[in-house]
């Protein structure tokens, strides 16, 4: 069930966690080393609401039991390409681990920094060069499991998130007036 679309955010955090080990020495010698596991994090915060604004947020927020279920949230603010792209984009397949992913019927541009999922995955990526026409499109973090033959959605991106954390709490100030902040972690 997806996450409800009004009221709308006033204000969202972005957050890619990338995980490195990282060991440095006192003469300054350093190591490090990549952990293939990056996750989109969100804090997204509402403007005041009123009561009946707001109880349609918090009855969805408890509903999901902590961290217990995961659900979809659309951001409208990043959820659509900013370039001109329109029709049916569709990838070929594509091993694990790349970040160059072939795709087909790309009609105008998908922008860098905009997100994008393919069908029959669950992760986001976010796109890393600007693409116009057919070609490679360039995604952080890497393919986290093999592509074959599925569309890319690139408008209305839907994050497959669960709360980021067991206790939700909101606010009640003058005149019955609620503020919320809700954190979001992306569900893999």
């Amino acid at each position: 069930m997806a996450y409800p679309t009004t009221p709308t955010f006033a204000t969202m955090g972005v957050e890619s966690v990338d995980p490195t080990i990282f060991t440095e020495t006192v003469s300054g010698r350093v190591q490090s080393r990549k952990i293939a596991s990056q996750k989109w994090k969100f804090t997204a915060s509402y403007p005041p609401l009123t009561r009946d604004e707001f109880s349609p947020v918090w009855g969805y927020l408890m509903a999901q039991r902590g961290r217990h279920k995961v659900f979809t949230v659309v951001i409208p603010e990043l959820s659509t390409t900013r370039g001109t792209a329109t029709g049916t984009v569709t990838t070929s397949a594509t091993a694990a681990g790349l970040s160059l992913v072939p795709v087909t019927g790309l009609t105008g541009t998908l922008k860098i920094g905009d997100f994008v999922k393919f069908a029959g995955h669950d992760k986001v990526y976010a796109i890393m060069a600007d693409l116009t026409g057919d070609g490679d499109l360039s995604i952080t973090p890497e393919l986290v499991r093999p592509l074959g033959t599925e569309t890319v959605i690139y408008n209305n991106v839907p994050f497959t998130v669960r709360m980021a954390n067991d206790i939700q709490t909101f606010k009640v100030g003058k005149g019955m007036i609620f503020t919320n902040e809700v954190d979001f972690v992306e569900a893999l």
